[in-house]
Order: structure tokens, then C-alpha cells, then sequence
């Protein structure tokens, strides 16, 4: 007997099972954690090289339902924000498939823009929602250096190309300038935001743009979630208790992540290690603000 004729009948019996599992609903899972662009030990934040396959793959899971964003972001880069944003809704559009975003932790700043890319919110009661604004930080050590002596020396070609430069004094149209560049963006996420929350939003804008971010709760009661409650339970309910989660990509584990080694990319090499240790600094701060 050969062994297809020997296999048959034991993959007949599994027929039945195989079929009903088949049946039950798929939602393909995504997480979305950490800082935003090049930030971290080792460059290992979100950004679109870095989503953009698991995005895909999510999408075009054979017979999925929904694509479920497990967000936990305190923010980072607007303009990777925007790519992730930005693709979701294009496969999302392209293959028919609804999106469904969770806050965990935090879905704060570039956090938020990406849970704005799900057709739904949830937000744990206890999650940090919302910072819609922009920040620049920095630190100013012309005083320092003329404390100890040092004379600062810059040469640039093209009047601005110091601009901001941390060890020369602030001039005001320096400033001004960088203001002007966070308008645009700030006023870029606010157009987000009422597209995709539209008539959801509650309460004056003044204090929704206004930066500040708030609980679960109180993103719920502005209209910027449309519900409380974790991934599990919420596609349980919608979907069924057979509904399969299928986690789409790998999580990195601690010692990777300890050691500056995420999925996608490799430690920072030594010659870098004072570059990194400044972004795993913005990194620690951005999670900071938010008192996590």
C-alpha cells in the first residue's frame, strides 16, 4: 500500500475538523510599538521599512475579516507617521478590508495618527490617548562653554545652515522659523483627525488640538475612541469566541531589544554608540512625558 492510500483515510477523519476551523472568522493582528522614526539604541523604531511588510501580509491573509493595530506608541517622526498611516488606508482600500485600532499603553502624538488609520478606536479606560501637537526639544550651551573657555567656531555657507545650532546663541528668526515648520505639521494632524473622527469629535478644538492627551476614558468622552475594551475581548464579541488571531510578525525579544537588535535591524556598531545612545535618550523621553 502506498503511503497516499495509507494517509487517506486518517486525513478524511481530520476532514471535517480542518473545515470548521477553516470557517471560523480570521483577524490578522499588527503591532505597532515603540517610538516613531530613527529613534533607540540600534535605530529600531516604527517607520514604513520597518511596517511595511507585515502591513502587507496582514491584508492579504487568505480570508481575512479585519486587520486588528495593537498600538502602544508614545509618538516620534510625523512624517513616518504619516507613511504607516498612509499605506494602512491604501491596503485597507485596496483589499476591502476594515481596520480595527487598539491602544494599549499609549497611542499618543504619531501614536494616535496611526490609531486614526483604524475605521474603529478602543482604548483601555487607563490607556494615554491623544497629544495631538508638535514638539521640538533641544539644550542651549553657549553659557557653559563661556564658563569654561571654549570658543564655539562654525562655518557655514548659506546664512541659516547653523540654524539651532545648541552651542550658539538663539536668535529669534530661528525660532520663529521653527514655529512656522510646526504649524504646518500640527496643522496637517488636526485635518487628520476631523476627516477620520468627524462628526465622533466632541468638545471645543482649542482643548482637543491643544497637545494635552488624556485616559481612555476621557478620549472616549472627547469622541477620539469609539469604545473601552482589549483586543481580545472586543473581536470576541464581534467576531465570535471562534474567531482566530493570527499575530502577524515577530516580536523581538528583550535580550534583541536590550541590546539594540530589533526584527528588522542591527546593533548600533561602536563608532555609533554615542548617536545611539542620544536616541535611546529621545526614546526614554518621549515615553517619559507621558509619565509611563
Amino acid at each position: 500500500m502506498g503511503l497516499a492510500s495509507r494517509l487517506g483515510a486518517p486525513l478524511a477523519a481530520l476532514g471535517p475538523f480542518i473545515g470548521r476551523r477553516a470557517r471560523h472568522p480570521l483577524v490578522a493582528v499588527v503591532r505597532l510599538h515603540g517610538a516613531i522614526g530613527s529613534v533607540g539604541v540600534g535605530r529600531g523604531g516604527l517607520s514604513i521599512t520597518t511596517t511595511a511588510r507585515d502591513l502587507e501580509t496582514a491584508f492579504t491573509l487568505r480570508g481575512v475579516k479585519a486587520v486588528a493595530l495593537a498600538i502602544n506608541s508614545p509618538g516620534g517622526s510625523p512624517a513616518q507617521s504619516n507613511l504607516i498611516y498612509r499605506r494602512i488606508r491604501a491596503l485597507s482600500e485596496e483589499h476591502e478590508v476594515p481596520v480595527i485600532a487598539f491602544c494599549e499603553d499609549a497611542a499618543a502624538s504619531g501614536g494616535y495618527w496611526l490609531a486614526c488609520a483604524g475605521d474603529e478606536i478602543y482604548a483601555d479606560p487607563n490607556s494615554i490617548v491623544g497629544s495631538i501637537g508638535v514638539v521640538s526639544g533641544g539644550f542651549g550651551f553657549p553659557a557653559l562653554l563661556a564658563k569654561i573657555g571654549v570658543e564655539r567656531r562654525l562655518y557655514v555657507q548659506g546664512d541659516n545652515k547653523g540654524m539651532l545650532d545648541a552651542f550658539s546663541p538663539e536668535r529669534p528668526s530661528d525660532v520663529e522659523h521653527l514655529h512656522g515648520i510646526q504649524k504646518v505639521v500640527h496643522d496637517s494632524f488636526k485635518a487628520l483627525v476631523r476627516e477620520r473622527r468627524g462628526e465622533r469629535l466632541k468638545g471645543e478644538e482649542k482643548t482637543l488640538f491643544s497637545g494635552a492627551f488624556w485616559t481612555g476614558t476621557q478620549a472616549l468622552d472627547f469622541g477620539l475612541v469609539d469604545g473601552l475594551g482589549d483586543l481580545r475581548t472586543v473581536l470576541r464579541a464581534r467576531y465570535g469566541d471562534k474567531v482566530r488571531l493570527k499575530v502577524v510578525g515577530r516580536s523581538p525579544n528583550r535580550l534583541r531589544l536590550l541590546l539594540g537588535r530589533g526584527t528588522e535591524t542591527p546593533a548600533a556598531p561602536l563608532g555609533e554608540l554615542p548617536d545611539a545612545v542620544l536616541r535611546a535618550l529621545e526614546a526614554r523621553w518621549l515615553w517619559a512625558r507621558l509619565g509611563l
